[in-house]
């Protein structure tokens, strides 16, 4: 019996150590052991709780999904710099999304795009590009619509012309280049006793006495890439001496280029001055900027960008012709494919570009002008603020070839390189124009 009583009592030794062990393995994150069954149980019900809790905290922490956007521009160099500024205030506004950019021309892209689209394919998230050209892909139905995510009241009058189609909002405009006239630099003048012009007859005696300084190559440098620079010199003195009205005609065809009104332009003011040797011959802009500044040429007409290229831009001077009625505004425009991958933050970043963006971009070198109504000169950059109010005091007015786009821009570029080398044959040049020009 005495026997029993003992092999019964090591047996209940046995379980309680066991039980103990047990306990202390159930706690998982528990260090500390126990040999009541009360504080194991209170143990598991605090390491239990600590699960939870860190389960709580792992949901609260989950990392956001890190997006990236692609971004495709015309810019590069200096001009894309202060593009960037926009682009980091982006990102820093927006953690979990990363933009990369790519630069190609919209010359390029007007060929490659419609291809992608048509594929149901596109190479960025958001795509700056003609005005023209997002009209045409919208109402094609590859774009993304803008109503209700910008407000039209908001911004310059007439600036969404462009990209609406039958009331739909296809893109929306960034700042725009302002092409306001001859740009010079204000030490030249003054090193050479020369004043900026007040009258007609005064800009070409002006030019004559440029002509006659030792080093000076030609008065007026001609800057060219595709053409683009010598259109903008033409749609100046189109402005002047025609007005707005007359480059809105001509846009949408209801004037000839051989029209006596338009043709007098050229004759009597435009080719006159090449045929003096005024001009020179066309020279690829970037570089063209370089011999301006270094005194090979005295004037340069160019957009307002020119103040973000040069070294010192409070030495620069501006000469428009006299008499302007208005200058070209010409914006950018950014559009969104329906087939990017992110259409929601895509219609984020495009809104940004086209209000707050806007604040930041003029603020930078770009030369820029706001279209977006709420930023205001003091958003500006020293430099550029008396431009804006220059501008600001006539009518604006949109560009022309970009207005008309397509196989006729090209056609418009070339003839007038042709024009600048060879003045004598403007009938053919303005023949050409009007037998290209789109038909109806």
């Amino acid at each position: 019996m005495d026997t029993k009583k003992a092999l019964l009592s090591l047996f209940l030794i046995g379980v309680l150590g066991i039980a103990v062990v047990a306990s202390g393995c159930i706690g998982g994150q528990q260090t500390t052991t126990s040999t009541t069954t009360p504080s194991t149980t209170v143990t598991q019900k605090e390491t239990i709780t600590q699960t939870e809790t860190q389960k709580e905290t792992v949901t609260k922490t989950k990392p956001v999904e890190q997006i990236t956007l692609k971004v495709i521009g015309p810019w590069s160099g200096k001009e894309l710099d202060a593009f960037m500024e926009v682009i980091k205030a982006f990102e820093a506004q927006h953690p979990n999304i990363k933009v990369e950019y790519k630069t190609y021309r919209a010359e390029d892209l007007s060929t490659i795009l419609p291809l992608q689209f048509e594929s149901g394919d596109t190479p960025a998230d958001v795509i700056a590009m003609w005005g023209w050209f997002i009209a045409k892909m919208g109402k094609k139905g590859h774009l993304m619509k803008f109503n209700g995510v910008i407000n039209p009241d908001e911004y310059v009058p007439g600036i969404l012309d462009t990209v609406t189609v039958d009331g739909n909002i296809y893109g929306v405009p960034f700042t725009a280049a302002a092409k306001p006239g001859f740009w010079y630099r204000k030490s030249f003048f003054k090193k050479h006793g020369l004043k900026p012009p007040k009258t007609w007859d005064e800009f070409v005696a002006l030019l004559d006495q440029i002509k006659q300084i030792p080093g000076v190559k030609a008065p007026i440098v001609s800057g060219d890439s595709v053409g683009w620079p010598l259109s903008d010199v033409t749609e100046h003195f189109i402005l002047t001496f025609g007005g707005k009205d007359l480059q809105l005609k001509l846009i949408k065809g209801e004037v000839k280029w051989e029209d006596p009104q338009v043709k007098s332009i050229f004759e009597q003011r435009l080719v006159p001055l090449l045929k003096a040797g005024y001009f020179s011959d066309p020279i690829e802009w970037t570089s063209a900027v370089d011999l301006w500044w270094k005194g090979d040429y005295a004037l340069y007409f160019m957009g307002t960008w020119i103040t973000g290229m040069v070294d010192d831009p409070t030495d620069l001077g501006l000469i428009s012709l006299p008499g302007v009625k208005a200058m070209v505004l010409a914006p950018d425009y950014f559009m969104v494919p329906k087939y990017t991958s992110h259409p929601k933050e895509a219609m984020e970043l495009a809104k940004f570009l086209a209000t707050e963006g806007q604040r930041i971009h003029v603020g930078t070198k770009s030369g820029k002008l706001a279209t977006w109504k709420k930023v205001s000169i003091d958003d500006y950059w020293e430099p550029m603020r008396d431009v804006a109010k220059v501008v600001a005091n006539v009518e604006s007015a949109p560009d022309l070839d970009d207005s008309v786009g397509g196989e006729w821009q090209k056609t418009f570029w070339d003839q007038l390189k042709l024009l600048w080398v060879q003045p004598d044959r403007l009938d053919d040049v303005l023949s050409t124009l009007d037998a290209k020009f789109p038909k109806k």
